[in-house]
C-alpha cells in the first residue's frame, strides 16, 4: 500500500566536492600554515635568524605541497567521484592551456575568469581544488616550475574558494525546485557581482605573490626594500610603495581582463558549467527497489513454465 508522501525540506544543491568537517578543518590549519609561509618576514625578530634566513622560503615551499595535498585528498575522500574527478581534469587541463595566451604580457592571464565561474557553479571545495590543481598544471605546461609554485597554488586556490563561497549559488537546484526557495542570483546582477570579486580578487592575487617574492629580493631602493627586525607597520609601508612602483600595472591588467571576459562570455559559460553539472548528477544517490525484484520473479516464472509446456 503507497503511502502519500509527505512534503519535506528541498535537498541541498549536489556538489562534486563537499567540505565535511575534517576538511574543513584542515582547510583552516592549512591556510594559517599558508598565512605564515607568506608574512613570516614580517613578524621574525633580527635576532632570531629566522629573517637572515634564506633557505626559510625554501622550507615553506617543500612543506606547502604536502599540506595541499592533504586537503585534496581529505576533500576527495568526502565525496569526489568519478565524474568530479574527470571534470575537474577537464577544466584544469583549459584553465593551464589559457594560461599562455596571455604570455605574461600586461600581467593577461585569462584562466582568472574560468576559475571564478568554475568556482560560482561546483561550489568552494571544488573551487579550492581546480584552482591549485590548475596552477600546478599550468606550471608544468609553462616551466615555471620553482620555489614559487607552491605559493601561486595556494593563491590561487584561495581565489576560487572565495568565488565559491560568494552568496546566491546555492549550487545546482533540483530540477522541481522553485526558483525563489532557493535565493538565487542570476543574470547580469549575477555576472556584476563576478566580476567585481575577479577585478578585486585579481589584485589581492597579485599581492599575495609580491609578498612572497619581496622579502627576497636584494639591492632595492631603501623606500621599497624589505628590512628584517624593523617594526610591521613599517615594512607594510615599504611593501605598499613596492606593489605600487612595481605591479600595479600588472595587476589592472589581470583584473582587468578578468572583468572583460566575465561580462562577455559569463553567461554563456555559466550556462554551459550548470547544466553539465545538472545532467552529471554528481552524489546522486543510487537505491534499489525491492518490489521491483519481487514483481519481475512471477513474470519470470511464468515465462518459464509457459516455454516448457
Amino acid at each position: 500500500m503507497n503511502r502519500p508522501g509527505r512534503p519535506g525540506r528541498p535537498a541541498r544543491p549536489a556538489r562534486p566536492v563537499r567540505i565535511g568537517p575534517r576538511a574543513a578543518v584542515t582547510l583552516v590549519l592549512v591556510t594559517l600554515i599558508g598565512i605564515a609561509a607568506f608574512g613570516w618576514p614580517l613578524l621574525a625578530d633580527r635576532r632570531s635568524g629566522l629573517a637572515h634566513a634564506q633557505d626559510a622560503p625554501w622550507l615553506f615551499a617543500a612543506l606547502l605541497p604536502l599540506l595541499v595535498a592533504v586537503v585534496v585528498a581529505t576533500i576527495a575522500d568526502n565525496g569526489m567521484d568519478a565524474k568530479a574527478v574527470a571534470m575537474l581534469g577537464v577544466l584544469a587541463a583549459v584553465g593551464a592551456a589559457l594560461r599562455p595566451l596571455g604570455a605574461g604580457t600586461a600581467g593577461l592571464e585569462p584562466m582568472f575568469f574560468l576559475m571564478v565561474l568554475s568556482a560560482r557553479v561546483l561550489g568552494p571545495g571544488f573551487g579550492f581544488v581546480l584552482g591549485s590543481v590548475t596552477m600546478f598544471a599550468s606550471a608544468l605546461l609553462t616551466g615555471g616550475v620553482g620555489p614559487w609554485m607552491p605559493f601561486q597554488m595556494l593563491a590561487m586556490g584561495w581565489f576560487a574558494l572565495g568565488a565559491g563561497l560568494l552568496p546566491g549559488a546555492m549550487g545546482v537546484p533540483p530540477a522541481r525546485a522553485k526558483p525563489r526557495a532557493w535565493g538565487k542570483i542570476r543574470g547580469r546582477a549575477e555576472l556584476l557581482m563576478l566580476s567585481a570579486y575577479g577585478f578585486a580578487g585579481s589584485f589581492a592575487y597579485g599581492t599575495i605573490m609580491n609578498l612572497q617574492g619581496w622579502v627576497l629580493l636584494q639591492g632595492l631602493g631603501q623606500g621599497i626594500s624589505f628590512h628584517p627586525g624593523e617594526p610591521v607597520a613599517a615594512n607594510l609601508a615599504r611593501f605598499a610603495a613596492y606593489c605600487l612602483a612595481t605591479s600595479v600595472g600588472w595587476d589592472l591588467g589581470r583584473a582587468t581582463l578578468t572583468v572583460v571576459l566575465t561580462l562577455t562570455l559569463g553567461a554563456t559559460v555559466l550556462k554551459a558549467l550548470r547544466r553539465a553539472t545538472r545532467k552529471a548528477a554528481f552524489d546522486a544517490p543510487v537505491s534499489f527497489d525491492p518490489g521491483a525484484e519481487i514483481e519481475r520473479e512471477p513474470a519470470l516464472r511464468k515465462g518459464t513454465n509457459g516455454s516448457g509446456g
